[in-house]
């Protein structure tokens, strides 16, 4: 059932929004699970990810391999991860690609900008406390 009228529900158009999504509009896209831990901690299910973050492979070929982000590759919807790797024909390795959705994050790169998302997506922080929201009806006599 479609909820809001402004957006889309026809499958070309998410497609074509999907695809021709611009870099920042992919960041948000890029998305990795928290491990439970992290969850816990920060009350957040996923952030976007980014270089630095230690991470584990939890669907595939290199499932339970873990290793840290080297490099977000967001044309290519993917990220590559040390020691995830494979060797061509002619002798060259190459890092594999891995998809945001199927790697879980472990340990966060933690910088400034990174600590306020966290702050801003805490869940359960959406309904204000009683005492920021102002008068109700029964006090406004």
């Amino acid at each position: 059932m479609k909820f809001n009228p402004a957006v889309s529900s026809s499958r070309r158009k998410s497609r074509r929004a999907h695809f021709q999504a611009s870099s920042l509009q992919r960041r948000k896209l890029m998305s990795s699970m928290l491990s439970k831990d992290l969850q816990k901690k920060y009350n957040v299910r996923s952030v976007p990810i980014r270089k630095g973050d230690e991470i584990q492979v939890i669907r595939g070929t290199y499932k339970d391999r873990d290793g840290k982000v080297t490099t977000v590759y967001r044309r290519k919807w993917v990220v590559h991860v040390e020691h995830i790797t494979r060797e061509k024909n002619n002798g060259a390795t190459v890092n594999v690609g891995l998809h945001p959705s199927k790697v879980m994050i472990t340990k966060l790169k933690l910088d400034h900008d990174r600590k306020r998302l966290l702050e801003r997506k805490k869940r359960g922080d959406r309904a204000r406390p009683a005492d920021e929201v102002g008068p109700g009806i029964g006090d406004l006599d």
